[in-house]
């Protein structure tokens, strides 16, 4: 059973969530918060498996209630859900620790799936935001000239195949396309995931995309500058 703790200021969105995860034999939920400084609270008290993170609110918004979730060491994942595309709240939040990224429209199995996936501490990031992320998170980082590439601490005990499974990572594949991408079983890619996010100190695979853009292990191209 799956605990999650929803955070929305607006009743009805919270009660739709809660309607949803109620009448699923996996998740429970365990309180509601209208603001960030009580899912603060909340999520100190309760403990729940997965926070269930609106962005924007009066007061404290997401962004800071996720880094001071985070922050405190809670055994808690953070699943940010946004209505909309301002990619630097998003990048703000993964930023902040975040563990993943949804649309509130997405369907019913897609957001169970996520919270699955968030509680277990694997990243889902929505198809439609990930490489709109990627791209203000590369307005955000130094130049890849400028990074120390595999010579980065982070990156340089990584093996070969290591490294080929965090740059396929790092392009928002899956398990299993990167299973079928290196004519690899997906379970070995799972150790490998695993080994990536032990020997970078990923907090998972959001934090080692960061560590790879970081690194200048993944380049992308950039707009011509003015």
């Amino acid at each position: 059973m799956t605990t999650v703790l929803i955070v929305d200021d607006q009743p009805l969105q919270r009660l739709g969530f809660k309607m949803l995860l109620e009448n699923n034999p996996d998740t429970s939920v365990v309180g509601q918060a209208a603001h960030g400084a009580e899912a603060v609270r909340m999520a100190a008290e309760l403990r729940p498996d997965v926070v269930l993170m609106d962005i924007r609110m009066p007061g404290m918004d997401g962004i800071e209630a996720t880094r001071r979730i985070v922050a405190s060491g809670s055994r808690s994942k953070v699943l940010v859900l946004t209505t909309f595309d301002l990619d630097a709240y998003a990048y703000g939040a993964l930023r902040a620790g975040a563990g993943g990224f949804l649309l509130k429209d997405a369907l019913p199995e897609e957001l169970l799936a996520g919270i699955r996936a968030v509680a277990l501490g694997d990243a889902v990031v929505a198809p439609a935001l990930t490489r709109r992320l990627l791209d203000t998170f590369l307005e955000h980082v130094p130049d890849p000239e400028g990074a120390d590439g595999p010579n980065d601490p982070r990156v340089a005990g990584l093996t070969e195949r290591e490294r080929e499974v965090l740059q396929a990572v790092a392009e928002g594949l899956t398990n299993t396309e990167i299973a079928r991408r290196l004519v690899l079983s997906e379970s070995t890619i799972k150790t490998h995931v695993s080994r990536v996010l032990a020997k970078t100190g990923a907090r998972d695979r959001v934090h080692a995309v960061i560590i790879a853009y970081e690194a200048g292990l993944v380049r992308a191209d950039r707009p011509p500058r003015e």
